[in-house]
């Protein structure tokens, strides 16, 4: 009957230990919607997870002192384990209350992260960390003479949940069942092992039918409006929503949006037309370039393909290579924004955008390079340092261009500072524009840096269709004093701080993308 208990107890931390971390992962895809995904957001997750099950293990602590009675202890763990369970539970409609209440505000966004992770996935770590250090007592209390073994016994399979927890949420639950449907997995899981310790505790008689009701009943409130997950999709990288885009535009036209920025917008019946300046920029001055020639081009990041899906209908004899590191977000663009992946001019892979381009022929080269990929507003670090920019170098025509997106503040652009400091280190030219009504508007801005072997012929280039836009380019001698005296990085595979220069995003509140 020990033995049957010890692995009772061991089965219990180990799965609880699991279904703690797992919380923590699907915390971060929660919150991606409504604050993106940076390294603020899982650095404020990992502290008020760590600070829930401190806070826990202390509590925790108390019950499991010597005096406190076998019984007593056999219910703390039920009650913890049932207020884990409730908090998991309704987790995905407190959030959605507190986005709508908190998110309108002038809250700073940094202090806006650290309160939805904390209000939402505090409670659910805390209860749950009760657990550990009372198992642990009852374990002991069983083989008091044994205790070293069982310590050392109960901390590993505490971790070895944890390990476990952290891998099946990110690779298999929340991609099989989602975000929502995985937290309530974890709240079930937390509802029937009360049931078990209440039982043990000698107050109520289990059933099978009541376990069944239990299970049941948590999936159940995921058919609940207030459970409902905001994306349409849930990959392994991304929340996607496919947004109406006919009100803006008066035509049938859509936006996706992955996590909490919209990043491409497409019209149903002409391909054509760019809504994006910083697109409709890069497609005219390349077509300009190419003089009717069909372009060959490298796109790093696809979203709804908005370029590769122009140009492929407007030259079938392009090659033009998109590296999307999500399938699924390719599967949302033909299914609701008009791509035809079986273009003859596309050549779609579905891997990470560096490695794509370091593997392809040794001999292909390009047009245009465009640098089109985000994590939340920061382009990932491994695509913007120098080593990067050599590879690019390599694989473009000698008239070719890297053109890379860069969303930043204009008063005070830092990170768009430091890539260009890191571009000129290896491309003859780098030169920085902007739409003429950005530049009025200021605030939050998209930059286009441009990479090159020759300058460009003018500083301004104008656009009649089909809208009618301006472009500038940052006058060289300000742009290069200015990154003189903001003494940045350069940005290297060793060190790309790319959150830490784009701070001013999630330090003022009016450049908080929404």
């Amino acid at each position: 009957m020990t033995l049957t208990r010890q692995a009772g107890y061991g089965l219990t931390l180990f799965l609880t230990s699991a279904a703690a971390l797992i919380v923590e992962i699907v915390a971060g895809r929660m919150l991606a919607p409504y604050v993106g995904m940076s390294l603020y957001t899982w650095t404020a997750i990992i502290a008020v997870v760590l600070a829930g099950l401190s806070v826990g293990h202390w509590i925790g602590g108390r019950l499991a002192a010597p005096q406190v009675a076998h019984q007593t202890a056999l219910r703390g763990i039920a009650i913890a384990l049932l207020l884990a369970g409730l908090t998991a539970g309704g987790a995905a409609p407190l959030l959605k209350g507190l986005a709508a209440l908190l998110g309108g505000s002038d809250t700073p966004p940094l202090l806006l992260i650290t309160l939805l992770a904390a209000g939402v996935f505090l409670l659910p770590s805390l209860f749950v960390g009760i657990v550990s250090p009372v198992l642990t007592k009852l374990a002991i209390d069983d083989a008091p003479h044994h205790q070293g073994p069982i310590i050392g016994r109960m901390f590993a399979l505490g971790a070895a949940g944890s390990i476990l927890g952290t891998l099946s949420a990110g690779y298999v639950f929340i991609s099989w069942i989602g975000s929502t449907g995985t937290l309530l997995a974890v709240t079930a899981l937390y509802l029937l092992f009360a049931i078990l310790f209440w039982t043990g505790a000698g107050k109520v008689k289990i059933t099978l039918p009541l376990a069944t009701l239990v299970l049941l009943g948590s999936f159940g409130l995921a058919q609940l409006p207030g459970f409902a997950a905001p994306c349409e999709r849930e990959s392994d990288y991304y929340c996607i929503r496919i947004v109406d885009f006919a009100p803006q535009s008066g035509r049938p036209s859509a936006a996706m949006v992955l996590d909490h920025l919209a990043h491409s917008i497409n019209d149903r019946d002409d391909p054509g037309l760019l809504y994006s300046p910083y697109l409709h920029f890069v497609a005219l001055r390349t077509e300009r370039l190419l003089q009717g020639r069909a372009p060959q081009a490298y796109f790093i990041g696809g979203g709804a393909f908005t370029l590769p899906r122009a140009w492929a209908a407007r030259f079938p004899e392009a090659k033009l290579t998109v590296a999307e590191i999500d399938p699924v977000v390719t599967a949302m663009a033909a299914k609701a924004m008009w791509l035809d992946p079986t273009a003859s001019a596309l050549d779609i892979r579905h891997a990470d955008a560096r490695r794509t381009l370091d593997i392809l022929p040794e001999d292909r080269r390009f047009d245009l390079i465009l640098g089109d990929a985000f994590h939340d507003y920061a382009i990932p670090p491994h695509l913007v340092t120098r080593e990067f920019h050599q590879l690019l170098l390599r694989r473009l025509a000698p008239r070719g261009a890297y053109a890379i997106n860069v969303i930043d503040q204009s008063e005070n652009p830092r990170f768009t500072f430091a890539l260009v400091k890191t571009m000129q280190r290896d491309f003859p030219v780098v030169e920085v524009w902007l739409d003429d009504e950005s530049r009025r508007r200021g605030g939050r801005v998209t930059f286009v840096v441009l990479g090159l072997r020759e300058a460009s012929d003018a500083a301004v280039l104008r656009a009649i269709e089909p809208f009618r836009r301006t472009w500038l380019r940052w006058p060289q001698n300000d742009l290069d004093t200015r990154i003189a005296a903001a003494d940045l990085p350069i940005l290297t595979d060793d060190f790309a701080p790319v959150d830490r220069l784009m701070a001013g995003f999630v330090l003022r509140p009016d450049e908080m993308l929404r």
